[in-house]
């Protein structure tokens, strides 16, 4: 028993960075444009981030490669600023968007970028290791309604439920 258990583990947390089946990751991904500072527009209700409104999630170089992930969110009913710390690192080949990430180590959950804006890497659209998992982020709090639009409908499309995304914004009393 002893012996099977460290391989149950590593088994059951190898999926857990997994990418949902069906989905891919964007290639071409190039991760000096993607750091720095996203918007949460919308996602899937989950409950390390429940309640939360303006969401943002900061991305830097960490010294030993990875991707230092600091994630922050205001909750309004205890008026207070919750952030998380983690750390991400790819999965395979850095030119395609699939990264483990971290904030409870030695857990690791699927972060894939499905859709991209590679010319101005101004959205992105992830999922995590299911379809449960889905975040529209971008650059500023808000998107033009048609790229809103496109980004659900492709969510959509590989399945994931649209109609349970919530769209956070910015509120007033949420300033930092």
């Amino acid at each position: 028993m002893k012996k099977i258990f460290p391989i149950l583990c590593s088994l059951f947390l190898s999926g857990c960075a997994s990418i949902p089946e069906g989905v891919e990751a964007v290639d071409g991904f190039e991760l000096d444009r993607y750091l720095g500072t996203w918007h949460e527009v919308a996602r899937l209700d989950h409950s390390f981030e429940r309640g939360l409104v303006s969401v943002t999630a900061d991305y830097s170089l960490r010294a030993d490669g990875g991707v230092k992930v600091l994630n922050k969110g205001f909750d309004p009913a205890k008026k207070i600023w919750k952030e998380a710390e983690g750390r991400a690192y790819f999965t395979g080949d850095k030119k395609t968007g699939r990264l483990k990430v971290s904030f409870f180590r030695p857990f690791y959950g699927g972060y894939n970028i499905i859709e991209l804006d590679k010319s101005g890497y101004t959205y992105s659209l992830v999922a995590g290791p299911s379809r449960s998992y889905l975040w529209i982020l971008a650059r500023t709090p808000e998107l033009p309604p048609a790229v809103l639009e496109k980004l659900t409908a492709r969510a959509a499309a590989l399945g994931f439920d649209t109609g349970a995304l919530i769209y956070p914004g910015a509120k007033k009393e949420a300033k930092p």
